[in-house]
């Protein structure tokens, strides 16, 4: 099962979109029966997990959460992908593209780290790869 969750209110997320998105990288992984949490957060929401978690006092683009275990009630949970969309929506003006894009590119993202990938260990060819099936 795929969760959307949107904890922001200034940007219109497009759900069904990303629960598309998700699922089809769920498929196309081998993952398409696993449980996923995609959460769209502002700001200071991110900025505190990041605290949290990563010790760095500052709002951060994607943080991701992998749990890649098999819960009491038989269901495999991959994890969650958190997304600051304010820091995306600089990103993407800054980038000259669209802020369902910048999304977009964030949610895969933060997928492949979900699924192992790291960055300086395959993320950045496995991210070409994707972004060439899902954002064209």
């Amino acid at each position: 099962m795929i969760e959307i969750i949107n904890r922001q209110k200034k940007h219109p997320i497009r759900i069904k979109s990303f629960e598309r998105l998700l699922g089809d990288l769920g498929r196309r992984y081998g993952r398409a029966r696993a449980e996923v949490t995609l959460a769209f957060v502002g700001d200071r929401a991110i900025r505190t997990l990041n605290r949290k978690w990563m010790k760095k006092d500052k709002p951060t683009d994607v943080l991701s959460f992998p749990l890649g275990e098999t819960g009491p009630d038989g269901k495999y949970y991959l994890g969650d992908i958190v997304i600051a969309v304010p820091v995306a929506a600089r990103q993407a003006r800054d980038k000259g593209h669209g802020l369902d894009r910048e999304l977009r590119l964030l949610a895969i993202h933060g997928y492949l780290h979900l699924l192992g990938y790291d960055h300086f260990a395959g993320i950045e060819e496995e991210e070409r790869k994707a972004h060439g099936l899902y954002l064209a």
